[in-house]
């Protein structure tokens, strides 16, 4: 019994001192000889610099040009928003935009926001709306984001207008058409910023109003 006892204890002491040998040239073995490669291993020295662009547009603008982006209203349920260099002039947020034509005037050659007015076309006075068309100078751009309807009460005289600021749209411009233009006065050729859905039961995307339309863009300063 004696003799047995004391092999098993040299056994299990071999056993051990074994297993402690081959733990500890293991785990050095590791330390000395398994690296990260440096771009793995090491923290980065730079971050990834994320640009920020006015009102949000996919690509920024160059030198001596404006940022715009205008979004026409969604049915009659959400408003349209006008930004213009970052700054958010009307939306519904600001609790300032209203059916029918949503319109903002600024300076061609500053950016300076001149004016914001919201224009009822279905139930309101058109006379307002040509009041306010005719007293446009050259130097400034007219941004126009519509909502709801913006045709109902559209006459001849708007839509010419309309059509001396650049738009190629204003002559069918209907009931609950979808609209947004950039343009200015007496321009030689029509503007290239605009977007136009007709009302039509078969494409609309909401039930009685087509799909709401996004236009943005860069404009050069006093291009027109």
């Amino acid at each position: 019994m004696r003799v047995s006892g004391l092999l098993r204890f040299l056994a299990l002491t071999f056993f051990l001192i074994t297993l402690w040998i081959f733990i500890h040239s293991y785990t050095s073995f590791s330390i000395k000889n398994i690296r990260l490669p440096r771009w793995l291993g090491e923290s980065p020295t730079h971050s990834l610099r994320v640009v920020k662009t006015k009102c949000n547009l996919s690509r920024p603008c160059p030198a001596n040009f404006f940022a715009f982006k205008i979004c026409s209203g969604a049915a009659n349920v959400v408003g349209p928003t006008i930004c213009f260099e970052d700054n958010m002039i009307m939306s519904p947020v600001k609790n300032n935009v209203g059916r029918g034509l949503n319109i903002v005037l600024v300076n061609g050659s500053t950016g300076m926001v001149l004016k914001k007015e919201c224009f009822d076309m279905y139930s309101g006075d058109a006379m307002p709306l040509v009041k306010f068309l005719k007293e446009i100078l050259e130097d400034e751009l007219v941004l126009v984001a519509s909502y709801d309807d913006p045709g109902t009460k559209m006459n001849d005289e708007i839509r010419k207008l309309f059509s001396n600021l650049g738009s190629s749209y204003a002559n069918q411009l209907g009931f609950r058409d979808s609209w947004v233009f950039l343009g200015a006065r007496d321009i030689k050729n029509k503007s290239p910023f605009e977007q136009y859905l007709k009302n039509n039961p078969d494409t609309n995307k909401y039930e009685g109003w087509p799909e709401l339309l996004e236009l943005e863009g860069c404009v050069p300063q006093r291009v027109f």
